[in-house]
Protein backbone atom coordinates (compact mmCIF):
# COMPACT_ATOMS: atom_id res chain seq x y z
CA UNK A 1 0.00 0.00 0.00
CA UNK A 2 1.24 3.39 -1.27
CA UNK A 3 1.44 6.35 1.26
CA UNK A 4 -1.33 8.01 -0.49
CA UNK A 5 -3.55 5.03 -0.15
CA UNK A 6 -2.52 4.50 3.61
CA UNK A 7 -3.50 8.30 4.35
CA UNK A 8 -6.83 7.62 2.70
CA UNK A 9 -7.39 4.45 4.39
CA UNK A 10 -6.94 6.14 7.61
CA UNK A 11 -8.76 9.07 7.40
CA UNK A 12 -11.60 6.97 6.09
CA UNK A 13 -11.41 4.98 9.50
CA UNK A 14 -11.25 8.03 11.70
CA UNK A 15 -14.50 9.68 9.83
CA UNK A 16 -16.37 6.11 10.38
CA UNK A 17 -15.20 6.36 14.09
CA UNK A 18 -16.10 10.24 14.29
CA UNK A 19 -19.62 9.14 12.82
CA UNK A 20 -20.06 5.87 15.12
CA UNK A 21 -19.16 8.30 18.22
CA UNK A 22 -21.84 11.05 17.54
CA UNK A 23 -24.53 8.55 16.59
CA UNK A 24 -23.93 6.43 19.75
CA UNK A 25 -23.68 9.89 21.64
CA UNK A 26 -26.71 11.60 20.43
CA UNK A 27 -28.83 8.09 20.84
CA UNK A 28 -27.53 7.81 24.60
CA UNK A 29 -27.80 11.91 24.89
CA UNK A 30 -31.95 11.43 23.60
CA UNK A 31 -32.34 8.61 25.84
CA UNK A 32 -31.01 10.67 29.20
CA UNK A 33 -33.07 13.70 28.36
CA UNK A 34 -36.18 11.58 28.34
CA UNK A 35 -35.11 10.18 31.39
CA UNK A 36 -34.66 13.29 32.96
CA UNK A 37 -38.06 14.81 31.89
CA UNK A 38 -39.48 11.53 33.24
CA UNK A 39 -37.77 11.84 37.10
CA UNK A 40 -38.67 15.23 36.71
CA UNK A 41 -42.22 15.15 35.67
CA UNK A 42 -42.74 12.73 38.89
CA UNK A 43 -40.93 15.02 41.11
CA UNK A 44 -43.44 17.60 39.86
CA UNK A 45 -46.12 15.43 40.43
CA UNK A 46 -45.34 13.75 43.96
CA UNK A 47 -44.63 17.57 44.44
CA UNK A 48 -41.48 16.68 46.76
CA UNK A 49 -39.55 19.76 48.01
CA UNK A 50 -36.03 20.68 46.61
CA UNK A 51 -33.02 18.60 48.46
CA UNK A 52 -31.34 21.49 49.37
CA UNK A 53 -28.04 22.91 47.83
CA UNK A 54 -25.42 20.58 49.90
CA UNK A 55 -27.37 17.23 48.88
CA UNK A 56 -27.82 18.33 45.50
CA UNK A 57 -23.86 18.96 45.11
CA UNK A 58 -23.38 15.53 46.87
CA UNK A 59 -25.31 13.85 44.81
CA UNK A 60 -24.45 15.32 41.31
CA UNK A 61 -20.66 14.93 41.92
CA UNK A 62 -20.56 11.83 43.80
CA UNK A 63 -22.61 10.60 40.93
CA UNK A 64 -20.19 12.58 38.18
CA UNK A 65 -17.34 10.60 39.90
CA UNK A 66 -18.69 7.66 39.68
CA UNK A 67 -19.48 7.61 35.86
CA UNK A 68 -16.19 9.05 35.26
CA UNK A 69 -15.18 5.57 37.25
CA UNK A 70 -17.19 3.17 35.31
CA UNK A 71 -17.41 5.33 31.88
CA UNK A 72 -15.35 2.53 29.96
CA UNK A 73 -17.54 -0.60 31.64
CA UNK A 74 -21.44 -1.66 30.62
CA UNK A 75 -22.28 0.03 34.23
CA UNK A 76 -21.19 3.72 33.16
CA UNK A 77 -24.31 3.71 31.37
CA UNK A 78 -26.41 2.76 34.67
CA UNK A 79 -24.46 5.35 36.36
CA UNK A 80 -25.23 7.66 33.34
CA UNK A 81 -29.25 7.26 33.78
CA UNK A 82 -28.49 7.58 37.63
CA UNK A 83 -26.89 10.67 37.43
CA UNK A 84 -29.16 12.52 35.13
CA UNK A 85 -32.17 11.00 36.86
CA UNK A 86 -30.87 12.54 39.81
CA UNK A 87 -30.69 15.93 37.69
CA UNK A 88 -34.07 15.41 36.60
CA UNK A 89 -35.22 15.02 40.18
CA UNK A 90 -33.55 18.25 41.81
CA UNK A 91 -35.18 20.06 38.96
CA UNK A 92 -38.41 18.94 39.05
CA UNK A 93 -39.26 21.50 41.97
CA UNK A 94 -37.97 24.24 40.14
CA UNK A 95 -40.06 23.68 37.32
CA UNK A 96 -42.95 23.72 39.84
CA UNK A 97 -41.98 26.57 41.06
CA UNK A 98 -42.12 28.81 37.14
CA UNK A 99 -45.18 27.21 36.85
CA UNK A 100 -46.83 28.74 39.48
CA UNK A 101 -46.26 31.99 37.90
CA UNK A 102 -49.16 33.41 35.92
CA UNK A 103 -47.05 33.25 32.78
CA UNK A 104 -45.03 30.28 34.15
CA UNK A 105 -45.64 27.81 31.12
CA UNK A 106 -44.48 30.93 28.71
CA UNK A 107 -41.72 30.89 30.53
CA UNK A 108 -40.58 27.03 30.75
CA UNK A 109 -41.76 26.77 27.08
CA UNK A 110 -39.44 29.63 25.93
CA UNK A 111 -36.46 28.73 27.56
CA UNK A 112 -37.02 25.12 26.60
CA UNK A 113 -37.23 26.48 23.00
CA UNK A 114 -34.34 28.51 23.56
CA UNK A 115 -32.32 26.05 24.37
CA UNK A 116 -33.38 23.01 22.21
CA UNK A 117 -32.79 26.11 19.11
CA UNK A 118 -29.08 27.01 20.88
CA UNK A 119 -28.01 23.63 21.36
CA UNK A 120 -28.75 21.95 17.55
CA UNK A 121 -28.07 25.17 15.99
CA UNK A 122 -24.24 25.09 18.00
CA UNK A 123 -23.84 21.27 17.23
CA UNK A 124 -25.47 21.34 13.55
CA UNK A 125 -22.57 24.19 12.85
CA UNK A 126 -19.57 22.07 14.35
CA UNK A 127 -20.52 18.92 12.78
CA UNK A 128 -21.06 20.39 9.56
CA UNK A 129 -17.83 22.99 9.63
CA UNK A 130 -15.65 20.26 11.71
CA UNK A 131 -13.83 23.28 13.20
CA UNK A 132 -11.60 22.91 15.47
CA UNK A 133 -12.67 24.77 19.37
CA UNK A 134 -10.18 22.81 21.42
CA UNK A 135 -8.04 25.80 22.14
CA UNK A 136 -11.57 27.03 24.37
CA UNK A 137 -10.73 24.71 26.90
CA UNK A 138 -8.77 26.21 29.46
CA UNK A 139 -10.99 29.17 29.23
CA UNK A 140 -14.10 27.16 30.10
CA UNK A 141 -12.85 25.88 32.82
CA UNK A 142 -11.53 28.60 34.43
CA UNK A 143 -15.27 30.56 33.80
CA UNK A 144 -16.94 27.37 35.25
CA UNK A 145 -14.97 27.73 38.60
CA UNK A 146 -15.35 31.27 38.84
CA UNK A 147 -19.07 31.26 37.58
CA UNK A 148 -20.10 28.00 40.01
CA UNK A 149 -17.83 30.22 43.13
CA UNK A 150 -19.75 33.12 42.47
CA UNK A 151 -22.17 31.17 42.17
CA UNK A 152 -22.60 30.05 45.58
CA UNK A 153 -21.56 33.42 46.76
CA UNK A 154 -25.08 34.63 45.35
CA UNK A 155 -26.75 31.79 47.42
CA UNK A 156 -24.87 32.28 50.68
CA UNK A 157 -25.14 35.66 50.66
CA UNK A 158 -28.62 36.67 49.14
CA UNK A 159 -27.14 38.78 46.21
CA UNK A 160 -29.89 38.70 43.68
CA UNK A 161 -27.62 40.72 41.20
CA UNK A 162 -24.82 38.04 41.54
CA UNK A 163 -27.14 35.70 40.61
CA UNK A 164 -28.59 36.86 37.39
CA UNK A 165 -24.88 37.79 36.45
CA UNK A 166 -24.14 34.32 37.05
CA UNK A 167 -26.50 33.09 34.83
CA UNK A 168 -25.88 35.43 32.03
CA UNK A 169 -22.06 33.55 32.39
CA UNK A 170 -23.59 30.53 32.45
CA UNK A 171 -25.83 30.82 29.35
CA UNK A 172 -22.32 31.84 27.34
CA UNK A 173 -19.89 29.43 28.88
CA UNK A 174 -22.59 26.47 27.81
CA UNK A 175 -22.92 27.93 24.63
CA UNK A 176 -18.90 27.25 24.84
CA UNK A 177 -19.18 24.27 26.38
CA UNK A 178 -21.44 22.66 23.41
CA UNK A 179 -18.78 24.10 20.38
CA UNK A 180 -15.92 22.83 22.47
CA UNK A 181 -17.15 18.75 23.38
CA UNK A 182 -18.83 18.65 19.77
CA UNK A 183 -15.78 19.55 18.44
CA UNK A 184 -13.83 17.02 20.27
CA UNK A 185 -16.30 14.10 18.97
CA UNK A 186 -16.19 15.52 15.68
CA UNK A 187 -12.20 15.67 15.77
CA UNK A 188 -10.93 12.78 17.76
CA UNK A 189 -10.48 15.12 21.13
CA UNK A 190 -13.20 12.93 22.84
CA UNK A 191 -13.46 8.90 22.23
CA UNK A 192 -15.95 8.14 25.07
CA UNK A 193 -19.48 8.30 24.66
CA UNK A 194 -20.50 8.09 27.85
CA UNK A 195 -18.60 10.56 28.69
CA UNK A 196 -19.21 12.94 25.87
CA UNK A 197 -22.90 12.70 26.73
CA UNK A 198 -22.39 13.68 29.99
CA UNK A 199 -20.77 17.24 28.72
CA UNK A 200 -23.87 17.54 26.32
CA UNK A 201 -26.01 16.47 28.88
CA UNK A 202 -25.17 19.07 31.28
CA UNK A 203 -24.19 21.72 28.79
CA UNK A 204 -28.45 21.46 28.21
CA UNK A 205 -29.29 21.34 31.58
CA UNK A 206 -27.36 24.45 33.19
CA UNK A 207 -28.18 26.27 29.36
CA UNK A 208 -31.82 25.67 30.76
CA UNK A 209 -31.70 26.69 33.79
CA UNK A 210 -29.72 29.84 33.19
CA UNK A 211 -32.07 30.65 29.96
CA UNK A 212 -35.14 30.13 32.72
CA UNK A 213 -33.23 32.01 35.52
CA UNK A 214 -32.98 34.93 33.09
CA UNK A 215 -36.56 35.05 31.75
CA UNK A 216 -37.92 34.77 34.82
CA UNK A 217 -35.75 38.04 36.03
CA UNK A 218 -36.82 40.05 33.19
CA UNK A 219 -40.63 39.42 32.69
CA UNK A 220 -40.71 40.69 36.21
CA UNK A 221 -41.65 37.65 38.02
CA UNK A 222 -38.47 36.18 39.66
Amino acid sequence: MSSNEFAVARSTTAVRESNKLIRNTYTLLAMTLLFSAFTAGVSMTLNLPHPGLIITLVGYFGLLFLTTKLRNSVWGLAAVFALTGFMGLTLGPMLNAYLSLPNGTELVMTAMGMTGVIFLGLSAYTIRSRKDFSFMGSFLVAGILVAFLAGLAAVFFSLPGLALGVSAMFVLLMCGLILYETSNIVNGGETNYIMATVTLYVSIYNLFTSLLHLLGVFSGDD
